[in-house]
């Protein structure tokens, strides 16, 4: 929306940006998963944040949309390099039992990251310029680079300490078979053993494709939906994507904590969050103009529901697969859910520009609310099939 109100790109230009973004992302997730599993998460991570730093910061310094396009594709790839390493270092300080609460409080950093962006972007742009949106968090994330250089570990073996699960007495049948030992899985055992014919991460990396679209559909198009819809200013748009953010803190605090108690059932507790989801689009969809706090109240429905199956979805990667291929689980998940928000984003930009070239945004609209409806529907479906998958014990 930012860039929209400040180089006038439309609606697909908008669209091919988010898209490039999130291909890459999950594309970066993947292949920086099977790098990150071999690294130390310290090194790793701070310089993930110091590339996206210098993206961001090369992005605000120049106006061309080819370039916008490139380096918004390199930042979304080096991106990638955050989620893995995480997932690798709760794997290896956490047993199996603590960790859906454990990944719970760690994924509430996206929501509170994200929502506080959402604002500071717009209140900067406003004030500075559009480029001070890109300047700042740019700052933030060389502030981060440093605190992980000065504070992380890579293991517990490397400090001196036993494996978690020796110390929780929390052995899983897998870490018997590979009998802890401190050891680097080779191309094949990380791709072809725990990937390729693996179909429980399969059919979670299926649901997730449909998740994705639903979750990233109003954060990547939510202001503008507001805005051209229901005539929200730039300030209202940066305070729904806080309200949609926010939403998740507590209930992926609570839901995480629950899947534990449930025996790891992630798949199930995912099912369940994405009922109430479906009947809040539905009611954006017909919410007139003039109950802004309405569609406030759904995205704040939509946020509550729809970060714990993110979450979840991440988390039954790394049940379902070696501790010491965490990474590339979690990669090929969010690889899924990545392609699931490229094509929302490059189809949902060229619907919208379609119907604005015809002169009739509204149906344009409703046509991508139905498309939303028909997805979350989908991921409801695949879900079904998980209701019963627990942790490999």
């Amino acid at each position: 929306m930012t860039i929209s109100g400040t180089t006038n790109y439309n609606h697909s230009q908008i669209g091919d940006i988010l898209a490039a973004t999130a291909i890459c992302y999950g594309l970066g997730k993947l292949f920086m998963g099977s790098v990150s599993d071999r690294s130390n998460p310290r090194i790793f991570m701070a310089c993930g944040l110091l590339l996206t730093a210098i993206c961001n910061i090369l992005f605000g310094s120049v106006s061309d949309y080819s370039l916008h396009l490139v380096l918004w594709s390199l930042n979304g790839f080096v991106q990638g390099m955050g989620w893995a390493p995480c997932g690798r270092s709760i794997g290896h300080w956490y047993s199996v039992s603590e960790r859906g609460t454990v990944f719970a409080i760690w994924n509430i950093a996206h929501n509170i990251g994200g929502g506080l962006a959402g604002i500071l972007a717009a209140k900067v742009a406003g004030i500075y310029g559009w480029q001070s949106a890109f300047y700042i968090p740019a700052g933030i994330a060389i502030v981060g680079a440093v605190v992980l250089l000065i504070f992380l570990r890579d293991t517990p073996q490397s400090v001196g300490l036993p494996p978690v699960e020796e110390y929780k007495n929390d052995y899983t049948e897998l870490d018997k078979t590979e009998g802890l030992m401190e050891k680097n899985l080779s191309f094949r055992e990380l791709f072809v053993e725990n990937i390729a014919f693996n179909s429980k991460l399969w059919l979670f990396a299926f649901a997730n494709f449909f998740v994705y679209i639903t979750r990233y559909s109003m954060l990547d198009w939510g202001p503008i939906y507001l805005k051209e819809v229901k005539n929200a200013t730039m300030d209202e748009g940066g305070f729904a994507i806080l309200v949609l953010e926010f939403g998740g803190i507590p209930s992926t605090l609570l839901i995480g904590w629950l899947s534990d108690r449930l025996e790891g059932r992630r798949g199930m507790v995912s099912l369940l969050c994405m009922i109430p989801i479906f009947f809040a689009f539905l009611i954006m969809g017909y919410n007139p103009v003039g109950f802004l706090w309405i569609d406030l109240t759904c995205l704040a429905v939509i946020g509550f529901f729809v970060y714990p199956p993110v979450m979840l979805l991440g988390v039954a990667a790394l049940d379902q697969t070696s501790k010491k291929a965490v990474g590339v689980a979690a990669g090929f998940v969010g690889l899924f859910g990545y392609i699931g928000r490229m094509v929302q984003a490059k189809g949902f930009g060229s619907i919208a520009h379609h119907y604005q070239e015809a002169g009739n945004m509204e149906a344009g609209w409703n046509m991508i609310i139905n498309c939303i409806l028909g997805c979350t529907v989908a991921a409801m479906i695949l879900l079904a099939f998980t209701w019963k998958i627990k942790p490999k014990r």
